[in-house]
């Protein structure tokens, strides 16, 4: 199968990723990129995208650039997030790339910005994790 259309099958499976509308726009050679568009129902009260939102696509871009790097059998470990600058307004693109793989982990890093329709980004957060590599046995 199709690298692209694999990573497009993983995303689809899963239920919060279609609620929040996230597009995977680039998967292979230990990178991943997701998008989702920023609603007004995913915002805190001050009008922030709220910080469990760029958590979640954090930890999905790390994955998948792990699993775009060693196999799609990958289950995040943990991991960290620092956030820079509230996330207001346009495309927010989480941008993972392995660091390092092993056989039993994987270490990733990730850049969130926001995209405005002039192309213009804002980096918002920066996230590192580790990710297991599932044995099939």
């Amino acid at each position: 199968m199709d690298p692209m259309a694999f990573a497009e099958e993983v995303l689809a499976a899963q239920p919060f990723s279609k609620l929040v509308g996230t597009r995977i726009v680039a998967f292979g050679d230990g990178e991943a990129v997701l998008e989702l568009d920023i609603r007004d129902d995913l915002r805190q009260q001050n009008g922030y995208v709220h910080g469990g939102l760029l958590g979640y696509l954090a930890d999905n871009a790390l994955t998948f650039a792990a699993g775009a790097s060693v196999g799609g059998n990958v289950l995040t470990s943990g991991f960290t997030i620092d956030y820079l600058r509230p996330a207001v307004a346009g495309v927010l693109r989480a941008e993972g790339r392995v660091v390092r793989a092993g056989r039993g982990r994987v270490v990733s890093r990730c850049e969130i910005f926001t995209v405005d329709e002039r192309g213009a980004s804002v980096l918002c957060a920066v996230a590192q994790g580790d990710i297991a590599v599932l044995s099939l046995a």
